[in-house]
């Protein structure tokens, strides 16, 4: 893509590409010459992605639990029409899964911390701890 002209090195390391005719310091990061549209990338759903958009805290306490102590919680209960979709769904502790039980969180009298909504793919990736990336990258990333 470089040495098409399609793309453009921002970031290369100190190692070389060789061929016959040129060489090249490999690039770390490159930047496309003309805009090309991503689709809109939608996070999996899942009690792990969950959890960790919740940050592994209790979303009524604000406490943090290991993953094998926090449940998922419907606000809106599943016996009352309630979805199991990223905006109905947030991470409980155990007490407080069953303290609230299938009431919303206002007949229980319990306050959630944030109102749950889908993560972004950028706020996915800098939460995800399997992203792994240069740390050349982080100013392109908006990761700050």
């Amino acid at each position: 893509m470089i040495i098409k002209g399609v793309a453009r090195a921002e970031e290369t390391s100190d190692r070389q590409i060789r061929s016959v005719a040129t060489a090249i310091q490999v690039p770390l990061v490159i930047r496309l010459v003309r805009y090309v549209r991503i689709p809109h990338i939608m996070v999996k759903f899942s009690r792990r992605n969950v959890f960790m958009r919740d940050q592994y805290a209790c979303q009524y306490t604000g406490e943090e639990y290991p993953k094998h102590l926090l449940t998922i919680d419907h606000v809106i209960p599943r016996s009352r029409g309630g979805m199991t979709t990223w905006d109905n769904v947030v991470s409980a502790c155990r007490k407080c899964n069953i303290k609230k039980g299938n009431r919303t969180p206002s007949e229980a009298n319990m306050m959630l911390i944030r109102k749950p909504k889908s993560p972004t793919i950028i706020t996915y990736m800098h939460m995800s701890y399997q992203f792994r990336h240069d740390p050349s990258w982080k100013k392109y990333l908006y990761l700050n």
